[in-house]
């Protein structure tokens, strides 16, 4: 058992725990769902929320476009249960890579070991919170020990592997969600990282330290001597080679920040640093309660992407930003384009043709040098 967080108890206290569990929400593509934001989605953002369901469902998912799509995620989600939404859109083929905080998969992870989330409130006394040993995401509670649990996972999971290095973030998920799937088998049905692990989708993290898995690899190299090292190198890659491959190239990005820098910069990377025009995304797609006058937006609009090379200039059209806090607009998004008439493709399944769409960028770079 491991050490135990300063105020944890022995034993959960029901005052706070009290509330609902938290469970992973998975769409059914429901036709209510789809009339309400077809005939009731009219003006302002929820209009915008319309366009987004629409560009999705009506362009980048069309067969002979052949788009391959990219889903990034920031902020809080798969505490808030859209870990599901997750789980049926790399399920379906609707996503081809993910590109997440570390945060948000750390967190998936106490789905797949079993532990439970609770509904609750944010109008609490964190000072009480903490001497009983409750940890609070807004209105997300659950036992410190939940933590420290994950954690000891995690650590024994990295001696039994001994993964070694360097090795980019998608290996070390992928290792991780098949450890996943062999000691608690039909996890993947409620786990981001199994579920990637087991449809060949790549789990990349833009910041690999800024989380509580690179927290014990730390751990694991600083206590056991452990060699596991993620090379962000090998991320920034393997990033572009997928979208330099990609007949067509879309995003849907959920909130703003490192994550979806980190998928847009692929462009730029290849005309500026590769010398490889590839001319830009073809769709983009955001829902964010950011603004741009305040320089988070990380990219910003898509028509500041232009400058950048990152959104190819003659797809405007096809770009749309929902201001809508992401616990409400993902999931009726995937309602909508999970019960669209292209509602399933089949899996690309790029994690295991990672080397060779490597090989392939480094190919024309030197041929372009």
């Amino acid at each position: 058992m491991p050490h135990r967080a300063p105020g944890s108890p022995r034993h959960d206290p029901p005052s706070y725990l009290g509330g609902k569990q938290i469970r992973y929400y998975r769409p059914t593509g429901s036709a209510d769902v789809r009339r309400l934001i077809d005939e009731g989605f009219q003006a302002f953002n929820a209009a915008r929320l319309s366009e987004a369901c629409h560009i999705f469902s009506d362009r980048m998912l069309l067969p002979e476009h052949d788009t391959t799509i990219g889903l990034t995620v920031a902020g809080a989600l798969t505490p808030a249960g859209l870990g599901g939404c997750m789980i049926e859109l790399m399920d379906r083929g609707l996503v081809d890579f993910v590109i997440s905080t570390g945060a948000n998969l750390y967190h998936d992870l106490h789905y797949a070991l079993n532990f439970t989330l609770h509904r609750g409130t944010p109008f609490l006394d964190d000072r009480d919170l903490y001497d009983k040993g409750i940890i609070r995401i807004y209105d997300v509670l659950f036992p410190a020990d939940v933590l420290l649990e994950t954690d000891a996972y995690i650590r024994d999971f990295l001696v039994r592997e001994d993964l070694g290095g360097p090795l980019s973030s998608a290996d070390l998920h992928y290792r991780l969600g098949l450890d996943l799937m062999a000691k608690f088998p039909g996890c993947e049905e409620h786990s981001v990282v199994a579920r990637a692990a087991a449809c060949g989708v790549p789990l990349y993290t833009s910041s690999p330290g800024d989380s509580s898995i690179g927290m014990n690899v730390a751990y694991h190299e600083l206590m056991n001597g452990g060699r596991t090292m993620i090379d962000p190198n090998m991320d920034v890659n393997e990033v572009c080679a997928i979208i330099l491959a990609g007949r067509k190239n879309g995003c849907v990005i959920l909130g703003g920040g490192s994550p979806k820098n980190f998928y847009l910069q692929g462009q730029p990377t290849l005309w500026e640093v590769y010398g490889i025009p590839k001319g830009g995304n073809d769709y983009f797609i955001q829902f964010t309660t950011d603004q741009v006058v305040w320089g988070g937006l990380s990219g910003a609009t898509p028509s500041e992407a232009v400058s950048w090379g990152k959104v190819n200039p003659g797809v405007l059209p096809d770009t749309a930003v929902s201001y809508c806090d992401s616990t409400i607009a993902f999931p009726l998004f995937c309602e909508y384009v999970v019960g669209s008439q292209h509602g399933r493709r089949p899996l690309k399944k790029l994690l295991h043709k990672r080397a060779d769409l490597v090989a392939d960028l480094v190919r024309q770079a030197r041929a372009r040098g």
